[in-house]
């Protein structure tokens, strides 16, 4: 079983590393997807691959290692997408 879900972090998330972070935990859960800078400010990620990993780095997106301050962590659910690797934009 595969999940796939998108998330919109909020607060001061740019220039601090932060897709960086991301790229490094979906890497170490053997996750695809990205993570891309907002016009607006937010962190926009994508993860897929097995539910209980990214359950995992879902949970860390606002835990105590991520860098900058996040504010809020807006998840959802979406469709399974033929994808691989894991991308900075």
């Amino acid at each position: 079983m595969t999940r796939r879900i998108v998330a919109l972090v909020s607060g001061h998330v740019q220039g601090v590393g932060y897709r960086w972070f991301v790229r490094g935990l979906a890497i170490d859960a053997q996750l695809a997807g990205w993570a891309r800078n907002l016009p607006d400010g937010r962190v926009e990620v994508a993860l897929q691959g097995a539910p209980d990993s990214v359950a995992a780095v879902l949970a860390a997106l606002d835990g105590p290692g991520a860098p900058g301050q996040v504010t809020g962590v807006d998840s959802r659910d979406v469709p399974v997408q033929e994808s691989s690797g894991f991308t900075t934009e």
